[in-house]
């Protein structure tokens, strides 16, 4: 009788912290992971095409009025807050007078604005984990779209934690003190995507 081989071990497992190095290591299996406090995790499965279509016209929008004064870019990239802390928001928004934190290797440091648009996989991450690390590093305004409600969270950092200043929707213009170029409603986002067959 044989013994049966030892399966053989997962390289994505470390013993914890998982550093960034590690991530940059990790093989190309198709799926985007972040770091979360030095622990890897998986975002699975990919965001609907809803979601995609949320996240491109609210970019569009922001390029629309802020591209003299901020720099946009929409996921997939690596947000450096730390070696143990890598973040992916599907929009980030960066003053160009603090261009200095974007590099080879993603953002290093914290964004002026991030954005998370809500997907039914993500709503826990991004309302509770996210929200956590985002006032840890100090980032001082974070939004959080409500796809299903049609409407848009807006957190402002202070002393150190995340305070609700604002909920838009329907033709409510959002406006944002640290983005005073900002310039859209809810109802003008969730218009502008087509009706989809299978949602």
């Amino acid at each position: 009788m044989t013994k049966d081989k030892p399966s053989k071990p997962d390289n994505r497992i470390k013993e914890q912290p998982v550093t960034y190095d590690d991530y940059a290591r990790l093989p190309d299996d198709g799926i985007r992971y972040e770091i979360n406090n030095g622990q890897l995790e998986a975002l699975t499965p990919g965001p609907n095409a809803v979601h995609q279509l949320v996240v491109q016209q609210i970019e569009h929008r922001m390029l629309q009025k802020c591209a003299s004064d901020f720099i946009v870019i929409s996921s997939p990239i690596d947000v450096i807050l730390s070696e143990t802390e890598v973040r992916q928001p599907d929009i980030v928004m960066i003053r160009r007078d603090r261009l200095s934190i974007i590099t080879k290797r993603g953002i290093e440091g914290p964004p002026d604005l991030v954005v998370e648009v809500l997907s039914p996989f993500s709503a826990k991450r991004d309302r509770q984990k996210k929200l956590h690390a985002y006032a840890k590093y100090a980032i001082p305004e974070y939004w959080i779209v409500d796809v299903n409600n049609e409407l848009l969270e807006l957190y402002v950092l202070t002393k150190e934690q995340y305070t609700l200043q604002e909920v838009y929707f329907e033709d409510k213009p959002v406006v944002s003190k640290q983005i005073p170029c900002i310039s859209f409603t809810m109802q003008e986002i969730i218009e502008s995507i087509p009706e989809l067959p299978n949602f």
